[in-house]
């Protein structure tokens, strides 16, 4: 008889669950997060085991890459996507481990990308750019706050950068806690540019935008760092079957319920990819500044709404040409993009 298991994966241990054809429970037990002991325990099953659902956790790499290499078909689980029967009483980690698993064995079970064990480290590390790129842009904002309390006047993010150990101390006034403050600031900065800096080399050594993801040069705000994020968040372009898919995907689609015309709720607005739609965000900030009609479409958007929902609009715009981009192997047309 075959036999369908799932693992309710969590930070220490996992629930390990195993059942037939008929839904009858044949093994379940909780287990440390160790490859050794689970692949110990799923041994006496292992030739009528037809694959293994494992929950999409922030921890899934061992586990996945652990069962694969022992010959297991592995299915990792799209978390937001599995709906539990509202009327449940009571429920743990067992009997999410057999829903999962009862899901697997009716065929609808709603499963991830399991992105190839060797293009991850690369794609870590584009994370990690990305995260240390967010820490440096809250730096300068504080800074910027800093000059604007103590001089009444804004200042641009490149000026910032260029003030001098003199001219803060002019601008605090004599006040020692505010001069630590912007000088505290200004070392974190260096600190990030120079890590940043340090990451993208590195990335550049290892790896390069592949035949299919080139047309990306041609899409205005995006570099070869920009276009790896991209390329690497994406993963084959053919996983989408529709433009909106992608979009959707790259999170740059409204959540926004509607009935009779009338918003009456919202979706899950964090389901997709946030690390690709921060990258589409950097790509229209750049993009603004690049091109000219594509400035002059967030100028009438923001005129109308505001910066933050003017620069998402860019970034949908970007995603949508993208897909195109790459789908079609041709080059970036702004005409078309932005009509």
């Amino acid at each position: 008889m075959r036999l369908y298991a799932a693992i309710d994966l969590h930070s220490n241990n996992g629930v390990l669950v195993i059942i037939d054809e008929l839904d009858k429970v044949v093994y379940e037990q909780r287990l440390p997060n160790d490859l050794q002991v689970v692949l110990a325990e799923m041994a006496p099953y292992r030739e009528r085991v037809q694959a293994v659902a494992v929950e999409s956790t922030f921890n899934w790499y061992w586990l996945v890459d652990g069962l694969m290499a022992a010959g297991y078909e592995v299915r990792l689980v799209n978390t937001v996507a599995v709906k539990v029967y509202d009327g449940c009483k009571y429920t743990g980690d067992e009997q999410d481990a057999r829903h999962l698993a009862h899901l697997l064995r009716l065929g609808i079970l709603p499963t991830g990308y399991i992105y190839p064990k060797e293009e991850r480290a690369v794609r870590d590390l584009l994370r990690k750019r990305a995260q240390l790129v967010r820490c440096r842009t809250l730096q300068l904002l504080s800074m910027e706050s800093w000059v604007n309390r103590h001089t009444g006047r804004g200042i641009s993010a490149d000026r910032v950068r260029g003030l001098g150990d003199v001219e803060i101390r002019r601008m605090a006034g004599g006040n020692p806690n505010g001069l630590l403050s912007m000088q505290s600031n200004r070392t974190v900065l260096q600190c990030l540019d120079a890590q940043i800096q340090r990451l993208e080399q590195e990335i550049l050594r290892q790896a390069k935008l592949k035949p299919a993801f080139e047309p990306l040069l041609t899409v205005d705000g995006i570099g070869p760092i920009l276009g790896m994020t991209i390329m690497y968040e994406t993963g084959p372009i053919e996983r989408f079957g529709r433009v909106g898919q992608f979009a959707s995907y790259a999170r740059c689609v409204n959540s926004r319920r509607l009935s009779n015309g009338r918003k009456k709720g919202e979706g899950n607005r964090k389901n997709g990819n946030k690390f690709l739609g921060w990258a589409f965000v950097e790509v229209a900030h750049h993009a603004v500044q690049a091109n000219e009609r594509i400035r002059r479409f967030y100028q009438r958007k923001k005129a109308k709404t505001n910066g933050i929902v003017a620069t998402k609009a860019v970034a949908h715009k970007l995603a949508r040409a993208c897909y195109h981009v790459i789908r079609d192997q041709v080059p970036f047309d702004v005409a078309r993009a932005f009509l």
